[in-house]
């Protein structure tokens, strides 16, 4: 069982989450908070997997919350969950550690999403993954390819997968089985010490050598 905290200014929201998250009988929603204030008194005192939070609240937002919970502890898993798909939320959720960022208009991926971060995986949809990589400029590069190891047939994986082609897709572009791509994709996440795909498109448009 899933246990999550669900912080929100709406109760109506909250109870909704509640009933909902709790009928899949894969999560138990322990606590619940309508602001950031409540929201980091009430980390301290419960065993909590996730937190799936609002950011525009009032007494204390979103990001100052879960900033102040993961100075508490660095392994906290936070999910925003939000109307706002705004790039500045979206960057400054990244730049905090929560491990996902989704919105409230894609309910039915509520759920698949907390189940995916508690299994250790980042959720940013690609929607998301796109407004960061608008934002993210060659002139901001401080990391190469070489300081890495990264061989030019994983560059090429790495860029296709930043461009946001399937492991099926990247096969057929480069001849290759979607097996070996597998492989790729595990070795080069293991160099890069990244976890998934979102995270190694972002560090793609962070890192990508100047044209």
């Amino acid at each position: 069982m899933i246990k999550i905290m669900i912080t929100d200014d709406d109760a109506i929201v909250v109870a909704s989450l509640k009933t909902i998250l709790e009928m899949s009988g894969e999560v138990e929603v322990v606590e619940t908070a309508s602001n950031g204030a409540e929201a980091v008194k009430l980390f301290a005192k419960q065993h909590l997997d996730i937190i799936l939070m609002d950011i525009q609240m009032p007494v204390m937002t979103g990001i100052a919350a879960a900033t102040a919970i993961i100075e508490q502890n660095p392994a906290t898993k936070i999910l925003f969950l939000t109307t706002f798909a705004d790039d500045d939320y979206i960057y400054k959720a990244l730049a905090v550690g929560v491990k996902g960022y989704i919105l409230k208009q894609d309910f039915d991926n509520i759920l698949p999403a907390i189940k995916a971060v508690h299994a250790g995986q980042n959720v940013f949809g690609t929607d998301i993954v796109a407004r960061l990589t608008n934002r993210i400029t060659p002139q901001e590069i401080s990391l190469n390819y070489k300081e890495f190891k990264i061989t030019e047939k994983e560059q090429e994986v790495i860029t296709l997968v930043a461009h946001g082609l399937n492991n099926q897709e990247i096969s057929e572009q480069l001849y290759l089985s979607a097996g070996t791509i597998r492989n790729y994709l595990s070795t080069i996440l293991m160099k890069l010490d990244l976890r998934d795909r979102t995270q190694l498109a972002i560090w793609y448009y962070q890192n990508k050598p100047l044209p």
